[in-house]
Parts: structure tokens; sequence; C-alpha cells
């Protein structure tokens, strides 16, 4: 009861929450359906029960905020409903709609006690918002202009946008560093959270990171592990297909899941259902390379070796006809050299006898133009001092000369010369 002092009513703190809690329960006898963002689930295995933190936004500010409790039974039966339908457990940062009893406690204070949700609420949630996002970005008239970036002919600089540890990206690194080809590929990883409200920031950011670096690399490839579509709520969201669409390199996702593609799938240059139908993509565009490349190195070699054939088959045809040709030019030379030879010797013989003849008349005329001969024509040759006198005036009176007759010599005395 409360107290009156000094004419004010005053009541208890513990008598005003017990007022509170049967006003409540008097009007809000009943559960209702509400709907809410489950900031954080909050759920403690020891005890099974869960006591999600709710949360309503309104242009991303929290306007509402209020504790909630699901015990271990409903959280159960709810938790399997709920991943039957979605594909995924019930997880923090998710819209749901759920029934819940609104019940007000002393010392806790007012808080929903959840009975149900209604899975299909956040299907439908999800498939409004990648309506949206896909007829915004049409309307933009950027929905397919990453795939409208060249792609290039060896995708071989990859940079990767995943978490260190999921299994998605294990299988990637496998098929890309151990294929059977030994195609060689570059990478450089840039972690990111993958799921959930914040992944949508951590993956533009490395995006950002690439961007500012895009010369370095010749793809983007975006991997994850499977899961189902509630956890890939963030792919749906404008800000990051947007941002993929307007990308400058050809992005590829591999997130893990074969069917209702996000929008940031759609946008993308290529989605594959995972990994390792990722990795397998970009090898077929090092064998898009190579085989024409091999045919060619055969093609070339083929070539090669027919042109070889022929030139040794034109070289053994030229030495044929090399050798042909000498010989029968060495035969014509031959031919020749004897002939001058002949002629050379009819000719030298001819010169020799000419000369020969030549010099018999020669020799006859000496012999004629000897002194012997000359004298027995009737000449005759006068000494004087021993020397053939040519002039009367290199003798005087008196002196003695000798002449010389074809047979014997005649000693003279000068009586006088005349000139």
């Amino acid at each position: 009861m409360p107290q009156i002092i000094a004419d004010r009513t005053i009541f208890s703190l513990f008598e005003v929450a017990r007022s509170i809690k049967r006003t409540i329960a008097q009007r809000y006898s009943q559960s209702y359906w509400v709907s809410a963002e489950m900031n954080k689930l909050n759920y403690y295995s020891h005890s099974g029960h869960c006591y999600p933190d709710l949360v309503d936004k309104k242009e991303g500010k929290v306007i509402a905020e209020m504790r909630s409790i699901i015990w271990k039974g409903d959280y159960q039966r709810i938790n399997r409903q709920f991943e039957a339908i979605t594909k995924e457990p019930l997880k923090d940062g998710i819209r749901i709609l759920f029934q819940a009893s609104i019940s007000f406690d002393e010392l806790h204070g007012i808080s929903l006690r959840i009975v149900d949700i209604d899975p299909n609420f956040s299907l439908g949630l999800l498939v409004r918002e990648k309506q949206e996002s896909i007829n915004r970005l049409r309307e933009e008239q950027i929905f397919d202009a990453n795939r409208r970036i060249p792609f290039p002919l060896l995708p071989k600089r990859i940079a990767i946008i995943s978490v260190e540890t999921s299994k998605g990206l294990a299988d990637f690194l496998k098929i890309i560093e151990h294929n059977d080809w030994q195609y060689r590929f570059e990478y450089s990883l840039f972690p990111a959270l993958l799921q959930g409200e914040k992944a949508i920031s951590s993956i533009l950011e490395q995006l950002h990171k690439i961007a500012e670096n895009s010369s370095q690399f010749d793809v983007v490839t975006l991997i994850r592990g499977g899961g189902g579509d509630v956890g890939l709520s963030c792919y749906n969201h404008y800000a990051l297909a947007s941002e993929i669409a307007r990308f400058p390199l050809p992005v590829l996702t591999g997130i893990g899941h074969a069917t209702n593609e996000t929008v940031s799938e759609l946008v993308a240059y290529k989605n594959a259902i995972t990994p390792t139908g990722l990795a397998e993509f970009l090898i077929q565009y090092f064998h898009n390379f190579s085989v024409p490349v091999m045919e060619a190195e055969q093609l070339l070699q083929k070539k090669a070796y027919e042109i070889l054939e022929k030139r040794k088959a034109d070289l053994g045809q030229s030495m044929r006809q090399f050798r042909q040709a000498s010989q029968h030019l060495i035969k014509e030379n031959l031919t020749l050299l004897n002939h001058h030879r002949q002629q050379v010797n009819i000719y030298s013989m001819q010169v020799l006898k000419h000369h020969q003849t030549l010099l018999e008349q020669t020799k006859r005329q000496v012999a004629m133009l000897h002194p012997d001969n000359i004298l027995k024509r009737g000449f005759s040759i006068t000494y004087h001092e021993g020397k053939a006198l040519t002039n009367a005036d290199k003798v005087a009176k008196g002196q003695e000369i000798r002449t010389v007759l074809a047979k014997g010599e005649v000693i003279s005395i000068i009586k006088t010369n005349e000139n």
C-alpha cells in the first residue's frame, strides 16, 4: 500500500513495477505478431535458451529496442522449422516476423516471449529487397556494366575477397595451384566478412582497396562457402551490387549455392555455383589460350619440317645440277685446253721452224760477211800499227802498213798518200 507523508502519496518501486505488470497483463493478454530485426540472437548453449536483442530501424537509425526470450523447447522447434525452409539456422542480423506474448517482470522489466517465427517472412523480405535493387540498377543502366568489360586474354593476376579459413577459398586455391597443366596464377587475398550486416561494408572496403591498385590485377573473385538465402541477404544490397556492377575489373563470384542468384551475382561478370567451378572457369581461359598456341606450335613445326625437306630436296637437285654442270664445264674446258695445247704446239712448231729458217738465213748472211769470205771476193784489210786503216790521213810518208789478202799478206812503205 502507498504511504501518505506530508500530503504526498508515495509508492514503492516494487508497487509501481507490480502495477505496470498487472496493467500489461490485462492490456496484452494475448500473443501478437511483430516484425523486427534480430540484432543479436544471444543463444546460451548451457541452458538452451535464447535472449534475442530486437531493434527497429528507420533510415539506418535504431528507433526502438527491446529484449526478448525464446525458451529452450520453443527455440529447438522454431530453429528446426526455420532451417528447413531457409536452409540456415537463426542468426544475428536478420529481420523476422515472430509471434510473442508481452510480459513485465519486476526485476527484468518488459520483455517479449517469442513462441513462433515465420521463416517465409524473412524470405519474402529478401525477395523484395532483391527486386528493388535490380530495378534501381536497371534504371541507372549499370546492371550489365561489369559484363561489358573486356575479359583479359589470360586472367593470371587474381584479387581474392574471402575469409582465410573459408573452405570455399581452400577449394579454389587447391584447383588453381595444383592444376594438371601447371598453369601459374598470381593472387592476393583481401580478407572480408562474407555474411551478416557488416559484410557489406567489409566487402566494399576491400573492393575500394583493389580499385586503387587495379593495374596490378586482371580479375576480382568473391569466394564464400555454401549457405542458405538468409545468410546471403547482404549480396542483394544495392550498395554492394552497384559497386560490383561499376567495378573497373571483371568481378567473378563463387559464393556456394545453386539457386536464387543474388543481385551481386547477377551483375558480376561471371557467377559460378561453387568456388571450384570458378577456378575451373579461370583455367578454361588458359586452355582457350594454350590450345591454339600448341596447335600453332605443331603447325609451325610441321611447316618448318616441310620447308626444310623442300629446301633439302632443292639443295640436292641443285647439287646434282651443279655437279653435272661443273663436270660438263670441266670436260668442255679440258677439250678446249687440249685444243689450245695442240694449237700452241702447232703454232710453236711453226714459229720455231720459221725462226730456224731465219736463223739459217742470218747464219748464211753472217757467214757471207765473215772477213775471210769478204777477202775471198777480192777485198783486203790494211793495218797500221795493229789497227785496221780506214783513213789515209792516219799514215805518213815512209811509214809501214800491212795488207791482209785472202791468201797471204803484203808489207808496204808509204811513198805518198792522198785523200
